[in-house]
C-alpha cells in the first residue's frame, strides 16, 4: 500500500512563512539600495513593496507543496512537480517585485 502524504497545518503555515521571509528580505534589499528616493515617490513609498512582495512570495511558496496536494507517490513524478512548484514561487515573487516597485524603482 503505497504512502498517503498528508497536509498538516504545520507544514503549511511553515511554507507560507519561509516564503514571507524570502520575500521580504529580497525586496529589502532592493530597498536599501536606494539613498536618495525621488520626491515624487511620496515619504512612506517604501510601504507598498514590503507589503505586497511578501505576501506575493508567501502565496507562491504554497505552490512547492505541490507534490503533497497531488498526493504523487513515484519519486520522478514528485522531482518534476517540485521544480514546476519552484517555477511557480519563483514567477509569485517576480510578480510581487514588479507590483512592489511599480512607479518608484520599477518605471
Amino acid at each position: 500500500m503505497p504512502p498517503i502524504y498528508r497536509l498538516k497545518t504545520k507544514t503549511i503555515l511553515l511554507n507560507v512563512l519561509t516564503g514571507y521571509v524570502v520575500g521580504l528580505g529580497v525586496i529589502s534589499l532592493f530597498i536599501s539600495a536606494v539613498d536618495h528616493p525621488k520626491p515624487e515617490w511620496g515619504t512612506y513609498w517604501m510601504l507598498r513593496p514590503l507589503i505586497i512582495t511578501p505576501l506575493a512570495s508567501a502565496c507562491g511558496a504554497l505552490a512547492l507543496l505541490l507534490p503533497d496536494f497531488l498526493k504523487l507517490i513515484t519519486p520522478w513524478k514528485r522531482i518534476l512537480a517540485l521544480l514546476a512548484g519552484l517555477l511557480l514561487f519563483m514567477a509569485a515573487m517576480w510578480t510581487g517585485i514588479i507590483l512592489g516597485l511599480d512607479g518608484t524603482l520599477w518605471d
